[in-house]
């Protein structure tokens, strides 16, 4: 006799189609288990043998946040190597560790929310790091490549699955989770989501994250472009996986909606998949669920698409197939083929921005003074792991050319404290070897729980104090460290301690602030920036409080800019290291003010230059600066490269080699050549390499080189599948070197503004001296496609395009022209189409907005004064006789052509009530023919759409 055996459920059976094993695992759940799984911690159903799962696993450039792992460049210095090749195995090194670290933690998730592909539009912008580039193409280039590698290349299985951030339109942390970003269609079109598009059509991605932002007045969360845009790119199910805590923003912070329920019946019917809220802990949404269920906001079916959506990826993740997931055993962590492609990456993403005279490379014998905040440290940012291997500029020259040879200065000025109340200084008490701790070291699920440490003992004061390292990184932010090396920092008892290896978490807790004390008063008030509170000084220590601050002299006793000329006097070559904290002055959550270097920094540069004229100025940072570098030999920047970075620079210094890098986005001259922060109307406000008329101080794709390369043989053919682009590359200098050759576009006699160049294609290739090679680009003719906003659709538009190839959008080395067929603009048919209201050519003192919560868009005007419109090219055919508006709210619509003929104007006597309440006006009109008309919009009301009859 034989006991039974258990048939295996469908949706366990490999041989079976996805999607029939989805469907019989969704129907053996309950209604309950399919509302816990749209939590971002989705539990276990143990009756079924499934296993909890977790959405999210931050693994931007290396496994973040789960304690030590290989640290890889910062997402810009990635789009920096313009290689995709590089970057694919980047990718894939990254998901490997991802699999290692899983089988032994399984707190690391597979579903990885990277890359993140928000263009890099504005450079204040605080997370200018986790981009890739300004440029659309070139972004999705390298997205696709690490999304590649993320994924892995078997057919069936993914190693992980990619989630890119963040959809959409989302450059500034000034008020994030409740602006609103204007985005005309062709913006929208053309330029933010053509980075998104063109790396889900490569096939590698399993989802998207919306931003906290709202897009033309409709958050993101809810953005009807989820089902529109982006779920009609692929035929694969895209998992949507909530922002943290946006969903209850939806309520608590934009007011979008009146009740919790609503907004995330909303969100789940928009598309959202995966509701990350409320940590862990599920119960508050799932229990918003189980609400909008029972008022009839959702049905059950479209919880099970979200349901499907999330299992699907799942499935791909081979978590049903335990036995057939080729990734099942991956350990490859911390490998020596890791720890190399480290290096090489930080290699690659060295730019030479300078180098006049042949400073660089430096010779063997080169006695080199390397000073400046930077150039001892490896920082790391809010995404990365925590470093197994450290590699600083010093360290790597010291490597590099011997340490009898090289010398150092910081440049922190050297100070001590004293108390008013008491005379003493303050002082930091030894700590105990034990102390030696770093931060995030044993990874957490939410870092930005980690608190401070109170294991050691607060400061004091005594007679002498402590001789503290005052760095000053600009717009009156400091830190201050003490001799061990540990920063101060403030835990959650208020109280001073020398406890944090680094700046850093999510609310920083090491950064102060010296204010003068009231007019003809002496001394300094050190304000803690972290609680907002003052520093005071009591019998049990020196802590932060409410009250009774201290006043604190500053006694210095060395200045940064003496140390730096004492030891630059005596180099044959100075390397000042300057550049940014990725913790401080511009990060997630907090904007960049200004493009400006920090003044301290820039007194440390003419300081090392007035005792050395042999200085460069290396600059470590995850975002562009507006520095004068006339008279400075050379010049370099790099992203903070993770853990090989030191290394990595001293090889390129040395020139064992070429530098290689470009610049992924324009560096602006000033302040004065950048738009608003919130202005994101590339086209109209004239922004990045595309549309930027100015001198920029290096232009996009800017980088130099160790070699000189020459270009020839242009040449092009345009045929019905498309242009083809063919040059030669050729190293005419004495050293094996990359060159990044770029091909650019541009409409020669458009009839809407086109962008001044635009990249088509780039190769980074390398040669031997002498050698040459032949690139060739197939490209489609959709790279000359506009949107058309008069017709709602692309269009190539006849005529000459000219191809230039070169080596930065600015250094163009050989140009062509060709004629493309294509069909001419029309005029705009506004007696079959009418003229939605942001379907306009230009406009002024206007911004987009929400037509209804749940699709379409409005226009209103900004501001108490009148806002404007223009649509050109109106075809009235033999004439119309009447106009019609929808619009809601109160005001005026005053219509007239171009030249004045025809004015009309439209009253909202009576408010509508609602911003949504519509409500239809209309007028006499009369019109024929071709003509420009253009709108003023008065008082607080949206224009949705014009119409003409008659």
């Amino acid at each position: 006799m034989t006991a039974e055996t258990t048939p295996t459920p469908p949706f366990r059976d490999p041989q079976l189609p996805v999607a029939k094993r989805i469907d019989d695992l969704l129907q053996r759940l309950t209604p309950d288990e399919r509302i816990a799984f749209l939590h971002q911690f989705a539990p276990a159903v143990d009756r079924l043998g499934v296993a909890a799962f977790r959405t999210g696993q931050e693994a931007l450039h290396g496994v973040a946040w789960m304690g030590p792992a290989t640290v890889f460049p910062q997402a810009v210095g990635l789009g920096a190597t313009w290689n995709e090749d590089l970057v694919r195995r980047v990718g894939e090194a990254v998901s490997r560790e991802v699999r290692a670290m899983r089988a032994h933690d399984d707190r690391v998730g597979l579903n990885v929310w990277s890359p993140t592909v928000n263009l890099l539009r504005h450079p204040l912008w605080g997370r200018n790091e986790e981009g890739y580039s300004e440029d659309p193409r070139l972004t999705s280039a390298i997205a696709t490549a690490y999304t590649r590698g993320l994924r892995g290349d078997h057919p069936t299985y993914w190693r992980t699955a990619p989630v890119l951030k963040h959809w959409l339109a989302h450059n500034n942390e000034t008020d994030r989770s409740t602006s609103s970003s204007s985005v005309r269609p062709r913006v929208l079109r053309e330029y933010d989501l053509r980075a998104f598009r063109e790396t889900v059509e490569a096939g590698a991605v399993a989802g998207v994250m919306p931003a906290y932002n709202l897009v033309n007045g409709r958050p993101n969360h809810v953005s009807p472009l989820l089902a529109e845009q982006l779920r009609t790119w692929t035929a694969e199910p895209l998992l949507v996986c909530s922002d943290a805590g946006a969903p209850s923003n939806l309520v608590d912070s934009e007011h979008y909606y009146d009740t919790h329920e609503e907004a995330t019946a909303a969100s789940l019917r928009a598309g959202v998949d995966s509701f990350t809220d409320h940590g862990t802990d599920g119960s508050t949404i799932t229990g918003r669920v189980r609400g909008a269920l029972t008022r009839s906001l959702l049905t059950m079916d479209d919880i099970d698409e979200a349901v499907r959506r999330q299992l699907s990826v799942r499935f791909r993740l081979g978590e049903f197939d335990p036995g057939s997931d080729p990734y099942a055993d991956v350990k490859d962590f911390d490998t020596p083929a890791h720890r190399a492609l480290a290096r090489e990456a930080a290699e690659q993403a060295v730019v030479l921005l300078r180098n006049e005279g042949g400073l660089l490379p430096l010779a063997a014998d080169t006695r080199v003074a390397v000073v400046g905040p930077l150039a001892d440290e490896c920082k790391l940012d809010w995404y990365s792991g925590t470093l197994l291997h450290r590699s600083t500029p010093l360290e790597g020259l010291y490597d590099r050319f011997g340490a009898e040879r090289v010398t150092f200065a910081e440049g922190v000025d050297r100070v001590r404290l004293r108390a008013h109340s008491t005379g003493a200084f303050v002082s930091v008490p030894e700590a105990p070897e034990a102390a030696d701790e770093v931060r995030g070291a044993q990874g957490a699920l939410d870092p930005a729980l980690l608190a401070g440490r109170t294991d050691l003992s607060p400061l004091t004061t005594d007679p002498d104090g402590s001789e503290l390292a005052l760095v000053d990184w600009g717009e009156g932010v400091l830190t201050l460290r003490a001799p061990d090396g540990r920063y101060l920092s403030v835990a959650d008892d208020g109280f001073l301690r020398a406890s944090a290896d680094q700046p850093g978490g999510w609310f920083v807790q090491e950064t102060f602030r010296l204010e003068p004390c009231a007019p003809h008063g002496t001394g300094h008030l050190l304000k803690h920036l972290g609680t907002g509170r003052y520093v005071t000084v009591g019998t049990d220590g020196v802590k932060v409080a409410d009250g009774d601050p201290e006043t604190f002299d500053v006694v210095v006793t060395e200045r940064g800019e003496a140390a730096v000329a004492r030891v630059a006097a005596e180099a044959d070559v100075v390397l000042v290291v300057a550049g940014n904290d990725p913790h401080i002055n511009g990060r997630e959550t907090e904007d960049r003010t200004t493009l400006a270097l920090p003044a301290h920094q820039e007194r440390l540069l003419r300081a090392a230059r007035t005792a050395n004229p042999n200085t460069a100025l290396v600059l470590v940072s995850a975002y562009p600066y507006a520095v004068d570098v006339t008279g400075l030999p050379a010049a370099l920047w790099t992203a903070h490269g993770g853990q090989a970075a030191g290394t990595a620079l001293a090889r390129v210094l040395a020139g064992d080699v070429s530098p290689a890098g470009r610049l992924p986005q324009t560096w602006y001259a000033a302040d004065a050549d950048l738009p608003g922060l919130l202005d994101y109307d590339v086209i109209g406000s004239r922004q990045t390499y595309l549309y930027f008329e100015g001198t920029p101080l290096f232009p996009f794709g800017h980088g130099l080189s160790y070699a000189e390369f020459a270009y020839g043989n242009l040449a092009a053919r345009v045929d019905d599948d498309g242009l083809t682009v063919s040059f030669t590359v050729t190293n005419t200098g004495a050293v094996t070197a990359d060159e990044v050759a770029q091909l650019y576009v541009r409409a020669e006699d458009p009839s809407v503004p086109r962008p001044r160049r635009e990249l088509a294609g780039h190769r980074r290739v390398t040669l031997a001296p002498g050698a040459s090679t032949e690139l060739t680009f197939r490209l489609p003719l959709s790279v000359l496609e506009f949107w058309d906003v008069a017709h709602g659709t692309w269009r190539l538009e006849p005529g000459a395009y000219e191809l230039l190839a070169g080596a930065s959008s600015e250094d163009v080395r050989l140009r062509t022209t060709v004629t493309v067929d294509g069909e001419p603009l029309a005029p705009r048919p506004v007696l079959t189409r009418g003229m939605d209201a942001a379907d306009f050519d230009e406009q002024r003192d206007t911004e987009i907005v929400d037509r209804t919560k749940v699709s379409g868009d409005a226009v209103t005007p900004v501001g108490d004064g009148p806002g404007e419109l223009l649509y050109r090219g109106c075809d009235f055919g033999a004439g119309v006789t009447e106009v019609t508006v929808e619009a809601a709210g109160a005001g005026s619509v005053e219509l007239a052509l171009v030249d004045g003929s025809a004015p009309t104007t439209l009253t909202l006597d009576r408010p509508t009530g609602s911003p949504y309440a519509y409500t239809t006006l209309r007028a006499a009109f009369s019109a024929a023919g071709t003509h420009d008309v253009r709108v003023v919009l008065r008082g607080p009301l949206r224009l949705a759409h014009v119409g003409f009859s008659g």
